[in-house]
């Protein structure tokens, strides 16, 4: 018994990556003699992240249609179609007890086969606003796991099981103090800091941001913790002074969410579910080169509960410092949008999906 086989894709972006990874852990927790096997897109990132992780991952000639008009969609048929043959050697082969999708359209030529199969499926969909693939998938899915309310609009309502979406455990596990973080930062802990996250390759946008708005945050006596993202450090990296720090990448979130009073921050589906977690006020800027804007759309779904302030990229240059001294001068609003943004936190949800995916499990194998 717990010699289970799960097949878990999902790719394209850390969005959907690292969600399976999580859901996979916590599957090995409970079955530690399980085989795992994750199925990608070639060339993409979760064929390096999903091997540090430690799983075993193969990989399909797929890409997702264009949204102009593209050479590549062209041969997006034929990708598909071996895509498809592909993944039904793949599932037929591993003989998986469970299929879990994660999103991305890796996930759906396997899930497609092994439905097809009689295999069980589950998909999690990470965003307010569903992406194709999954989209596609759930007439086929026993279960689909979601973060938002009023995702029956997109998928079957009996199938809909609100989880929450996976967040880092050591965010769980690691809750920093902010006397930990100042000392680790080298920064006063009786000093209001900013800490502002354009995801680990940065954004180009609010790097520009910051550059432009320096003058105003030491004005107004504020710290800095800035993480501008691996391609843009070297330009960024020398705006460092003794209260503006300036990385590349933060390795110890837990503390950076520790020294945090106010956060700047993209809009994706991982980032929003850590920062219900984190419990601080923020400010998001969705990125609007994701797919079918939904960055923009978990973004609203903040506001519409009070818990997020939004501004659009086309927004910064004319609110931007309005908004940014309102709240930074107001105790009070920082204090109300921590405290709804946390209300909206559901730190269990690995293990949730994990309980959804075990009751679709056989009694003997």
């Amino acid at each position: 018994m717990g010699n289970y086989r799960f097949i878990l894709s999902g790719g394209g972006t850390g969005g959907h990556i690292y969600p399976a990874i999580a859901i996979a852990n916590e599957l090995k927790k409970r079955y530690p003699d399980a085989r795992f096997l994750f199925v990608g897109a070639k060339g993409r990132m979760e064929m390096e992240k999903v091997p540090q992780a430690g799983y075993e991952i193969k990989g399909l000639w797929i890409t997702g249609l264009q949204r102009k008009l593209s050479l590549k969609n062209l041969m997006f048929p034929v990708k598909l179609i071996q895509s498809l043959i592909k993944a039904g050697n793949i599932v037929a082969e591993f003989k998986p007890h469970v299929a879990i999708g994660t999103g991305g359209f890796a996930s759906g030529p396997v899930l497609q086969v092994a439905s097809r199969k009689g295999i069980p499926c589950v998909l999690q969909e990470q965003n307010s606003f569903a992406g194709i693939t999954n989209k596609l998938l759930a007439k086929k899915a026993e279960k689909i796991c979601v973060a938002y309310d009023g995702m029956e609009k997109f998928f079957p309502a009996d199938k809909v099981v609100k989880t929450g979406n996976p967040v880092r455990e050591s965010l769980i596990r690691e809750a920093g103090s902010k006397q930990e973080a100042a000392a680790y930062f080298n920064l006063d802990a009786e000093k209001t800091t900013l800490v502002v996250l354009g995801g680990s390759l940065g954004s180009k946008r609010i790097n520009q941001l910051l550059a432009d708005n320096l003058g105003l945050i030491e004005e107004m006596g504020i710290q800095l913790v800035w993480q501008c993202g691996k391609g843009y450090y070297e330009t960024y990296k020398d705006l460092g002074t003794e209260h503006i720090k300036v990385y590349d990448f933060l390795n110890r979130m837990d503390l950076a969410y520790a020294m945090a009073d106010m956060i700047i921050s993209r809009a994706g589906a991982g980032a929003v579910s850590e920062l219900a977690l984190v419990g601080k006020p923020v400010i998001l800027i969705p990125s609007p080169h994701v797919a079918e804007d939904h960055q923009t759309k978990n973004a609203q779904a903040m506001v519409d509960k009070n818990a997020a302030i939004m501004l659009r990229e086309s927004e910064l240059d004319s609110k931007f410092e309005a908004v940014f001294r309102k709240l930074a001068s107001s105790p009070e609003d920082r204090h109300r949008l921590g405290n709804n943004i946390r209300t909206m936190a559901m730190p269990d949800a690995t293990k949730r999906i994990a309980d959804e995916i075990e009751k679709l499990l056989p009694t003997a194998i």
